[in-house]
C-alpha cells in the first residue's frame, strides 16, 4: 500500500525528490502530475511523492539527509586501473587518462 512522503510545492520539486529516493534504492511515485495545469486553482500540495508503506521510514530517512546536506554516500565510485583515479559511477572512461572503466568496477566508498 502506498503512503504519501511528501506534499511538493511543485512537480519539478516532486520529480527530484522522487529521483533521490530512486537513487537511494526506494522506489516511489509522483501523484498529481495531470493536476499541474491547475495551479492556482489547487491546494498547493496536490502533487506529492508517495513510496510503498514498507519503506517509508527509509524514504523519510533519505529525504531528512537530503534536506540536510548528507546525501547518501556514493556506492559505484571505481579505480582507474592506469593511473589510480577515482571514477564516478555514471562514467565510462577514466576522465584524466581517458582509459575505459574495469568490467568489474572496483568499490572506493
Amino acid at each position: 500500500m502506498l503512503k504519501r512522503l511528501y506534499p511538493a510545492r511543485h512537480l519539478t520539486e516532486a520529480h527530484l525528490i522522487r529521483g533521490h529516493l530512486e537513487s537511494c534504492g526506494i522506489a516511489a511515485t509522483v501523484r498529481g502530475e495531470a493536476l499541474a495545469g491547475g495551479i492556482g486553482e489547487l491546494p498547493l500540495d496536490a502533487c506529492s511523492v508517495w513510496v510503498e508503506d514498507g519503506e517509508f521510514e527509509a524514504a523519510e530517512a533519505a529525504l531528512h539527509a537530503l534536506h540536510h546536506g548528507n546525501p547518501p554516500a556514493d556506492t559505484g565510485a571505481w579505480l582507474c586501473a592506469h593511473c589510480g583515479e577515482t571514477g564516478e559511477p555514471q562514467f565510462s572512461a577514466c576522465w584524466r587518462c581517458g582509459c575505459e572503466r574495469p568490467q568489474s568496477p572496483a568499490q572506493t566508498g
